[in-house]
């Protein structure tokens, strides 16, 4: 299995895109397109790569940054790493693509040149949130989706599903809706209309939940519009950051001998509670709708998020989630007309 992974995207791209690399060539079977300068990728991590046959470079003479327009720059740009690697998954050459780059330009470039299922109408972002303490909950929309409508949530719900069952192994996903209170009828118009359409969908779904409900474990897949997902994402990525600048400062104390004893304990469960929360640990987000397997890492990844991301653009590939979507979007076409 080849998989993709844009060297040149990200705040710390080339060297820590390449040590993640690096790490999930070591931890898996995969094998590595990197895309980018390869003068940039030889000068970066000779050594490294040098004499790993499962590691090869894709020429990519240009890079899509982070503050240009993302569709002027896919347009303009046609040989960046970006739009390189998503051809690499529309010819048939790499069976999934990872960047940390330009967010907009990366799901542009998905939409142009893979584009969408047929009959899923807008991708979503389907984030992987470990905060349960057993299985991971799934996030869609994360991002993609500022405006939606109830249908689209239909399909989030649809796409979230097959990627729970496929991906998490799940065998029967429970599906929530995201609200401002857990009663049929509460919410905004958009979120009344779609509980309305998934009590009627093929799904085990089990009615709106509230955001205190995540860590909860309540369901297993959280579907709401793109625009309040990815504040529930940001402010998630938030306290994780707060929580790991409080483990070190536990630490710190610790150290200076004001902590004994059973508060150990507490500093483990900090330490948990800070993985769990911590972005580098899961690695990536997909994107879903899309005609392939596109993986978008956080861009603020360093070796371990990487590792992570190529680690879940196997699992996707290997859970064929775009094929699967494909049949199941065909199926409730058919059943429709019908």
């Amino acid at each position: 299995m080849i998989i993709a992974v844009d060297a040149a995207g990200g705040d710390y791209a080339p060297g820590e895109i390449i040590k993640g690399v690096v790490q999930a060539v070591e931890e898996s079977d995969v094998e590595i397109a990197l895309v980018g300068k390869k003068s940039l990728i030889h000068v970066t991590a000779a050594r490294q790569i040098k004499n790993n046959s499962r590691i090869s470079i894709i020429e990519a003479s240009q890079v899509i940054e982070a503050e240009e327009h993302p569709m002027r720059a896919v347009m303009s740009k046609p040989d960046s790493s970006i739009v390189v690697g998503i051809n690499l998954l529309k010819e048939g050459k790499a069976q999934a693509f990872v960047s940390a780059g330009n967010t907009g330009a990366l799901f542009g470039a998905a939409f142009l040149k893979l584009g969408l299922i047929e009959g899923i109408e807008r991708p979503a972002i389907c984030a992987i949130l470990d905060i349960t303490g057993s299985t991971p909950v799934l996030l869609i929309d994360a991002g993609a989706n500022a405006d939606c409508k109830p249908h689209f949530l239909v399909q989030f719900a649809e796409m979230g599903n097959a990627f729970a069952k496929r991906v998490i192994g799940l065998d029967t996903p429970r599906v929530g809706l995201l609200s401002n209170g857990s009663e049929d009828g509460k919410g905004n118009r958009l979120v009344v209309d779609s509980h309305e359409l998934l009590k009627n969908a093929n799904l085990n779904f089990v009615g709106n939940i509230e955001a205190n409900d995540l860590p909860k474990g309540k369901v297993d897949v959280v579907v709401t519009d793109g625009f309040t997902g990815n504040v529930v994402l940001k402010t998630l990525e938030g306290l994780g950051e707060a929580v790991q600048n409080f483990k070190h400062l536990w630490r710190d104390v610790s150290k200076a001998g004001h902590v004994h004893g059973s508060a150990l304990l507490g500093s483990v469960e900090i330490d948990s509670w800070a993985r769990k929360l911590d972005f580098r640990e899961y690695g990536g987000a997909c994107l879903l709708g899309v005609s392939g397997n596109v993986i978008k890492a956080h861009g603020r990844s360093r070796a371990n998020a990487i590792k992570n991301a190529i680690i879940l653009a196997r699992q996707t590939a290997e859970g064929n989630i775009y094929a699967i979507i494909k049949k199941e979007e065909q199926n409730e076409q058919h059943n429709s007309s019908n």
